[in-house]
């Protein structure tokens, strides 16, 4: 199982912004946690500020191999058709994270312009959306598989 974690703009930043709104830990942290949570899976890992390079990171995941990508896209996630257009784009299901709860904070962040090419949006639980996000791509057939057993 490969797995991409991509951070839009200003997730490097974490651990130092508003940690009453994203918490104390940062990305550094976080990728260590997914990486030891979830041993059998090969993640990589990539942030940008800048669309453009997030975007070249999707179009990437065409030729690797991948079986999901976990994206946080802050503040895109309300204005980027591009990155809407780059998801649509690739055969490799995303799962949109956010941290925070955007429905619950300012009029603006309620809309997400990715979730309707995404395979599902996660927010408000923290940094544990990520592991949500990682669960799911990582024990999906096995899930499928026993729903699928009679009992």
């Amino acid at each position: 199982m490969k797995l991409l974690v991509l951070n839009g703009p200003n997730l490097n930043l974490l651990g130092t912004r508003e940690p009453e709104t994203y918490g104390s830990a940062t990305l550094a942290d976080l990728e260590r946690a997914l990486k030891s949570t979830f041993p059998q899976v090969t993640f990589s890992f990539f942030q940008s500020n800048h669309e453009g390079a997030l975007i070249d990171k999707l179009h990437e995941t065409q030729n690797n191999a991948l079986q999901g990508v976990i994206f946080n896209p802050g503040a895109y996630t309300h204005t980027s058709i591009a990155l809407r257009d780059a998801i649509a784009g690739i055969k490799v299901p995303v799962i949109e994270v956010h941290i925070s709860n955007i429905h619950a904070r300012e009029s603006f962040r309620h809309h997400s312009l990715l979730a309707p090419v995404c395979a599902g949006q996660l927010c408000g639980l923290g940094l544990s959306g990520y592991f949500s996000a990682a669960s799911y791509f990582a024990f999906q057939e096995e899930w499928t598989e026993n729903l699928d057993t009679p009992q």
